[in-house]
C-alpha cells in the first residue's frame, strides 16, 4: 500500500485546516488524479497544459478559490490556495500554473483593481476564460525590479506600451497579464506602475518562445513582445500611477509563502515515494530500508520536513490572520525551497540508478524543483532581505 504524502510526518492538522479545507484538498486531489495526471506526460512533451484543463479546473472551483463569491470566487482564504497547490504537488502534477493565476494575480486585481475592473476580470478568471500572467522580469532586471524598462507612455485616454518580458510563467495561454511598467522613468521605483493587458484586445502584442527549460516542463514559460501597444488608461492598477512598486512589495510574502507551499508538497511527495521504494527494494538479500544507513537518512530527512511543516504552517496562520511580515516570507521562501533540493536530492540518492531514470516521479521532482531557489526573487536576494531586518 503506498504511503500517503499527507500522511508521512504524522502531524495533527493545523487550525487554519479546517473541515472545508480538507474537503477542498480532497476534491482538487480527485481533480489533479483523475483529469490532470493521465494527460500529464503529454503535457509535458507539449510543453503546456491544454486549455480544456483550465476550463475544467474552473468548473470544479479550483480557480479563484480566495476570492469573494460577488466576483465569481469561492469566498476562501489562503489556506483554500494552499489546499489546491498542496494536492498538486501531492499528486505530482506540478507543472499546471493555477496557483501563479489563483494566489498571485487574482490578489492584484482584487486589491488594487477598481469595482469596474474586479467585476469584469475575476468571473472570467474563475471560469479559466481568462488566464492570468504577470510579467516582471526582462532580459535585462531580474530580482531586481526597479531595473525595469517596459515604457508605458500616456497618449489621451491610453497608454501606449513598448517592452519585452521573459520567463513569463503562462505565457503562451495567458490572455490577461498584469505588466510591469515604467510610466515615469525618472523616478526609478516611484515611476513604476502596474497596467493590465488584456491580449485578446490589442494589437502589438507577441508572444515569443515558449522557453526550453530543464524542469517544469507542463508550464508554458514564455518571451513577450510588447511593440506599440495600446490599452486604456482604466486599466491601470490603483488610482495613480508610480503606485507599482509598493504594490509588488505589499504582495510578495504571499507569492513566496505560494512557492513554500510547493515546497513542503513536494517534499512530503519526495519521502512518501522513497519510503515505498526502500521497502520493496532489495539488495544483498534484504529490503534497502533494513539498512541502518538508510534508516538514519530518512530519520534525518523526516525530522527535517516535519521542522518545515510546522513552520510553514506558522506562516500561513500568520498569513490568514494578517501578520505575516516580509521578512519572514523570504525565510519560508528561501529556507523551504533549500531544503526541498536537499530532500529531494537525498531521496534520489535512495533510489539508486533508478532515480535518474525518467520514468521514476523522482526525477522529475529533482527537476522541478531547482527552479524554486530563483523565481519570486532569488534565495540569495532572500537573505539579502533577512539580513536588512537584523
Amino acid at each position: 500500500m503506498a504511503t500517503n504524502p499527507t500522511d508521512v510526518l504524522g502531524l495533527p492538522k493545523p487550525a487554519w485546516a479546517g473541515e472545508d479545507v480538507g474537503m477542498l484538498y480532497d476534491m482538487a486531489h480527485r481533480f489533479m488524479s483523475e483529469e490532470i495526471l493521465p494527460h500529464y506526460d503529454a503535457f509535458e512533451k507539449n510543453e503546456m497544459v491544454d486549455r480544456s484543463s483550465w476550463e475544467k479546473a474552473g468548473a470544479a472551483g479550483l480557480l479563484c478559490a480566495s476570492m469573494p463569491e460577488e466576483y465569481g470566487g469561492s469566498g476562501g482564504t489562503f489556506a483554500h490556495e494552499s489546499a489546491i497547490i498542496e494536492a498538486i504537488g501531492h499528486v505530482g502534477v506540478d507543472g499546471f500554473g493555477i496557483a501563479l493565476h489563483n494566489s498571485i494575480v487574482a490578489p492584484y486585481i482584487l486589491h488594487y483593481g477598481s469595482e469596474e475592473q474586479k467585476k469584469k476580470w475575476l468571473p472570467k478568471m474563475a471560469t479559466g476564460e481568462l488566464i492570468g500572467a504577470i510579467a516582471m522580469t526582462e532580459p535585462g532586471a531580474g530580482s531586481d525590479l526597479q531595473g525595469v524598462k517596459t515604457r508605458a507612455e500616456k497618449n489621451g485616454n491610453q497608454y501606449r506600451i513598448n517592452g519585452s518580458k521573459t520567463f513569463i510563467t503562462n505565457g503562451q495561454h495567458a490572455n490577461l497579464i498584469i505588466l510591469v511598467t515604467k510610466t515615469d522613468p525618472a523616478q526609478g521605483a516611484k515611476g513604476t506602475s502596474l497596467i493590465v493587458v488584456e491580449t485578446d484586445e490589442v494589437e502589438g502584442f507577441e508572444r515569443g518562445r515558449n522557453l526550453d527549460k530543464i524542469g517544469l516542463k507542463a508550464n508554458d514559460t514564455s518571451e513577450l513582445f510588447f511593440n506599440d501597444v495600446r490599452v486604456p488608461t482604466s486599466n491601470l492598477l490603483g488610482q495613480e500611477e508610480g503606485q507599482g512598486f509598493v504594490q509588488l512589495m505589499q504582495q510578495l510574502p504571499q507569492e513566496r509563502l505560494q512557492i513554500g507551499t510547493g515546497a513542503i508538497a513536494m517534499i512530503e511527495r519526495a519521502l512518501a515515494e522513497t519510503i515505498d521504494y526502500v521497502k520493496e527494494r532489495k539488495a544483498f538479500g534484504k529490503a534497502i530500508l533494513d539498512f541502518q544507513n538508510t534508516q538514519f537518512k530518512l530519520a534525518e530527512l523526516k525530522t527535517e520536513a516535519t521542522i518545515g511543516r510546522v513552520f510553514y504552517n506558522d506562516c500561513v496562520a500568520r498569513h490568514i490572520s494578517g501578520g505575516l511580515d516580509p521578512v519572514t516570507a523570504s525565510m519560508a521562501k528561501y529556507w523551504l525551497s533549500d531544503l526541498q533540493c536537499k530532500i529531494v536530492d537525498e531521496c534520489l540518492q535512495l533510489f539508486g540508478g533508478y532515480g535518474y531514470m525518467n520514468e521514476y516521479p523522482i526525477a522529475r521532482m529533482f527537476r522541478d524543483a531547482r527552479v524554486q531557489r530563483i523565481y519570486g526573487g532569488t534565495n540569495e536576494i532572500m537573505k539579502l532581505l533577512i539580513a536588512r531586518s537584523l
